[in-house]
């Protein structure tokens, strides 16, 4: 990876008409900030369909396009919806926040009848659409129909307990039964992929790359775990036996829950990690850089009881280690990875890292700690490492600094050299510059110098979390030579 830099901007972040972030204008205009401002990358969340809490993280299928960022100005222009239509529904009244409820409401009624009237006329695409993605798709359209069919309720509670368990004839005839349901969420698919193909080929000819995370784990509410239950530790009625999570720390007395049903290791190992192939290989399809997320679970991984409340109870267990890193990166050798390396480590962990030969993350915000040599600080960053100042599970800035001890802050402004004329926010992105990381990328919201509202998630909680928005015309041509001005001191341009 050559010295470079980027942003760390949501799709349901950008500004819309709609509610939310779209692949459409402002998605265009971000590119074109992206190119303005110097910088080789756009990092983006998991665009995957959420599901309950909106998460990016806890998605429906590990393969599919969220319908939330389908544009609708571009169905308008393209015939398949009417202005109307698009302005009638109520998307929310705060240009700065997400409601997802009104969101999840109002957006898949327009989306039929944007389904109506495309089926036929776009009917030869969709079909090729459907033949090339057939192996993930199918299972992901007839989830959605039936989950509907039985009122959004997860699987693992569907009534009918042949298609609950994906018996093959109940799949049949559920696939028969519910077709044009199923026809729809495959047209959205359709939609979804049509969209970000014509905008990653902008990107591309303004030279602008995307990263993408891939959560280590997929969702129990999912097509995956229901289609294909063998690759998961089920019990015979398809609950799990354990689940993820991390165990406490100085941050969660708790530990985090994560809820995720584990792999069966040893059955993914059986064929190859074949399950793990085509889920990258799917990624592979959105994203040029591919940050796998919780990289330390691939060397041991925290298990939890199902049904406990918390993450105390859990245990290390031992994850599938280079045996799967190895057969990713040979694989797709063309492809490149980040290692999202954070939390609890072990030098068994450091050794994979080594081994894998991945460049691991930096986060400047643990980088400051006046009692010892963070590993985070900046004159420990390598070479072959990924700066950040902070993550989206992390504060902004200005919300990092309130919360600083004392001798904290007095230490980290000293190190870095903070001006008031600069500001915290532009003291560290220079820092974060400078820094000898191949790549650094920053916060949207700590290049705007948005306060602790601004942040994006905060682990462990829930509600309030995934609603952040930039407001029209934020990044404007001064931000994008401001950056610009920074990113070519430090030779990342």
């Amino acid at each position: 990876m050559e010295r470079k830099s980027g942003v760390l901007m949501p799709m349901s972040s950008l500004p819309s008409r709609w509610g939310i972030g779209t692949m459409g204008k402002s998605a265009y205009q971000f590119v074109d900030f992206l190119k303005a401002a110097g910088q080789k990358y756009w990092q983006l969340l998991p665009l995957g369909p959420t599901s309950y809490g909106d998460s990016p993280y806890s998605a429906f299928s590990t393969f599919a396009g969220n319908p939330y960022y389908i544009d609708l100005d571009l169905l308008v222009k393209e015939g398949l919806l009417k202005p109307g239509e698009v302005k009638a529904p109520d998307w929310g009244e705060d240009p700065e926040r997400v409601d997802y409820a009104k969101i999840y409401f109002n957006r898949f009624g327009v989306l039929r009848r944007a389904f109506e009237r495309g089926r036929e006329p776009l009917a030869e695409e969709v079909a090729a659409f459907r033949r090339e993605n057939g192996s993930w798709l199918e299972n992901y359209a007839l989830y959605m129909a039936v989950k509907n069919h039985f009122g959004m309720v997860s699987w693992t509670e569907w009534p009918d307990e042949e298609i609950r368990l994906h018996h093959p004839r109940a799949v049949a005839e559920y696939g028969e039964t519910l077709r044009e349901d199923v026809e729809f969420w495959v047209f959205l698919q359709f939609l979804f992929f049509r969209q970000w193909q014509q905008l990653r080929s902008y990107a591309h000819e303004q030279g602008i790359e995307f990263i993408g995370d891939l959560p280590i784990y997929v969702a129990l509410d999912s097509a995956d775990v229901w289609a294909e239950p063998k690759y998961f530790q089920l019990d015979q009625d398809g609950l799990p036996k354990e689940v993820a999570g991390v165990p406490p720390d100085a941050f969660t007395e708790d530990g985090q829950l994560w809820g995720n049903p584990l792999y069966d290791w040893d059955e993914m190992r059986r064929d190859g990690f074949g399950w793990w192939i085509r889920r990258v290989d799917g990624a592979k399809k959105l994203y040029d850089v591919i940050r796998i997320d919780h990289f330390r679970g691939f060397e041991s991984y925290w298990a939890v009881p199902y049904g406990d409340t918390t993450a105390k109870r859990g245990r290390w267990k031992p994850g599938p280690g280079m045996d799967l890193v190895g057969v990713l990166l040979s694989w797709f050798s063309g492809l490149r990875f980040i290692a999202e390396d954070l939390g609890y480590t072990t030098p068994e962990v450091e050794k994979l890292l080594a081994d894998s030969g991945l460049p691991g993350m930096k986060v400047l915000e643990f980088g400051f700690d006046v009692n010892g040599d963070a590993a985070y600080a900046p004159h420990n960053c390598v070479p072959n490492s990924v700066c950040y100042i902070g993550t989206h599970d992390n504060e902004v800035v200005k919300g990092w600094i309130r919360a600083l001890d004392k001798a904290t802050f007095r230490y980290a402004k000293e190190y870095m050299n903070i001006s008031d004329q600069e500001g915290w926010c532009w003291g560290m992105i220079r820092t974060g510059m400078a820094c000898a990381s191949r790549l650094f990328v920053v916060q949207m919201q700590d290049l705007l110098e948005l306060e602790g509202e601004a942040r994006m998630n905060t682990p462990g909680t829930l509600g309030g979390n995934w609603q952040w928005r930039m407001l029209p015309g934020a990044a404007d041509k001064a931000l994008a030579r401001r950056l610009r001005k920074l990113t070519e001191l430090y030779r990342r341009a």
